[in-house]
């Protein structure tokens, strides 16, 4: 007979949906704690609750219409009994006798009806045997395990979670973190001004809940962190104010006092976005695509996390002071739960000072680097190196400069028409580039100017895709032009991602691909 135990179905977290008496429950448990907690943090709350409640399920119902059966229990006619080791069967007492085994002593032996007719025999009163302990729960059971739960389900669970709790009314959440709206503290408009008065004195923020707590008048009675939330709640309804913390720290800053290229990007990294077949892209492009790591591009699949990586600059970048927010490199940056600018420190690598920048999460871009690029002579085609910062929230930056030399370099011209030329020209070089990446600008307002006419001119992908491509192909005696150089030179005067240009590339007769991605136009286009 096996021995019997208590397990959940094999697909009780597969199927996990979120009821109302979860929510009850994690309602009262926040009462109860007066303390906001993140979504995690209840998912972990939340499977301990469910895996108790349901532990007492399963023993409730296994015991219901009748008492578990065990060797040494005593029992009498018309007893109705349930058999954890025959699955639970259900059973009456129709029969009782003595039992003999000189091995065993003095014991009887019921006769037991199932369900099905049946009739069976079991010792009862019989004090030593392996069936008389009680039925207990599967130790080897994975459902019934909170941590293996949660490490296998937990994004599972909280995303459940997070949909429910965000369609209640009695919920709120701030920079990730949950509470009933009913234990909310009342902070008015005054409250609000004084705030706001803060932390124009602190030039802008960032500054956390605590600090302005400090100055403004709040009840002394009441759990300091329910009078953060509280704050935090109206601070978050307040147009005025914007929280800039990375996930899991709290930060205000004041919306009129941000950079306006961290509320608007600049024209540079505007780009609206060009319908085109992907189909057509070769394998060969769709590496390369990868290698670039635009982040505009729609690449898939992901990238190894390292906790450093380069990154080619290009003209949009370096003219914007900004860096990429790319696949290969957001893990490095701080993020949030719902703030879409994060306010965080750069560290450079070499000096060690330390200056303020910004996350722009759903433009995917970092500012506030301009300073930083013209004093380490950086230019489009310099190599960086991103590090994630020891300290939580600071990222290094590492600028691989040299000796200043004077070098042949790809340089971009305006002409008096306001037409774009390329010439290798010598420059002073004081960085490590990318050679088919590198541009030399020496005019950078000229560029401007263009930058601001072909927001308006709207000049079609195709066109300037073949002018840079008739322009470069005059600096090698082969009119040989590399789809990196190509997108490197497209992005001088307006912001796109490889696809597109890759897309025409492959797509167009007047464009002939020569091998190893480089490409010439066709006699016909020559003329």
């Amino acid at each position: 007979m096996a021995f019997p135990s208590l397990k959940l179905r094999e697909d009780y977290w597969d199927q996990f949906k979120l009821e109302e008496g979860d929510i009850e429950f994690l309602y009262n448990y926040l009462m109860e704690t007066e303390t906001p907690a993140t979504s995690e943090e209840l998912a972990g709350v939340l499977v301990r609750e469910r895996i108790r409640r349901e532990k007492e399920a399963l023993n409730r119902e296994r015991r219901a219409g009748g008492e578990v059966y065990i060797p040494k229990g005593e029992y009498q006619l018309s007893q109705k009994l349930i058999f954890p080791a025959l699955g639970w069967r259900r059973g009456e007492v129709v029969g009782l006798r003595p039992g003999y085994n000189p091995d065993l002593g003095d014991f009887k032996v019921i006769q037991v009806a199932f369900e099905d007719g049946k009739v069976s025999e079991f010792a009862a009163g019989l004090a030593t045997h392996r069936l008389n302990q009680p039925v207990g729960f599967d130790e080897e059971d994975e459902s019934l395990d909170p941590q293996e739960v949660l490490d296998n389900y937990l994004e599972f669970i909280v995303e459940e979670l997070e949909r429910g709790l965000e369609s209640r009314d009695d919920f709120v959440r701030i920079a990730g973190r949950w509470f009933p709206l009913a234990l909310l503290v009342d902070i008015n408009i005054g409250h609000l001004n004084l705030a706001e008065a803060v932390l124009d004195m602190a030039g802008g923020g960032p500054l956390p809940t605590s600090a302005l707590l400090e100055q403004i008048e709040l009840p002394a009675n009441v759990n300091p962190k329910l009078l953060e939330f509280s704050l935090d709640l109206a601070l978050q309804e307040d147009e005025r104010f914007d929280e800039v913390g990375p996930a899991g720290k709290v930060l205000w800053f004041l919306r009129r006092l941000e950079p306006p290229q961290v509320l608007e990007p600049p024209i540079y990294l505007r780009y609206a976005g060009i319908d085109y077949d992907r189909s057509v892209l070769t394998p060969e492009m769709l590496a390369l695509e990868r290698e670039l790591d635009d982040e505009l591009s729609p690449l898939e699949g992901k990238y190894q996390h390292l906790n450093e990586s380069e990154i080619r600059l290009i003209f949009p970048h370096w003219r914007a002071g900004t860096l990429p927010l790319s696949s290969r490199i957001r893990h490095l940056f701080p993020t949030a739960y719902e703030a879409p600018r994060i306010r965080f420190t750069l560290v450079d690598g070499e000096s060690k000072e330390r200056f303020p920048a910004w996350v722009v999460r759903n433009k995917r871009y970092v500012y506030g680097l301009k300073d930083w690029y013209a004093k380490r002579g950086l230019q489009p085609g310099s190599i960086l190196r991103v590090q994630k910062g020891e300290v939580p929230g600071e990222v290094l930056l590492h600028a691989q400069v040299r000796r200043p030399s004077r070098e042949w370099v790809r340089t971009v011209l305006v002409g008096s028409d306001g037409g774009v030329v390329f010439a290798m020209l010598k420059q002073i070089v004081q960085s490590h580039y990318d050679e088919r990446m590198v541009i030399a600008v020496p005019d950078e307002e000229a560029l401007d100017q263009i930058w601001e006419q072909s927001s308006k001119d709207h000049q079609p992908l195709e066109r300037v895709v073949l002018n840079m491509v008739r322009e470069l192909s005059k600096l090698t005696p082969q009119g040989h032009v590399h789809a990196i150089e190509l997108y490197a030179a497209i992005n001088v005067v307006r912001r796109c991602p490889p696809g597109p240009m890759l897309a025409i590339l492959a797509s167009r007769p007047w464009f002939i691909h020569v091998g190893d991605l480089y490409f010439r136009l066709a006699e016909t286009e020559h003329a």
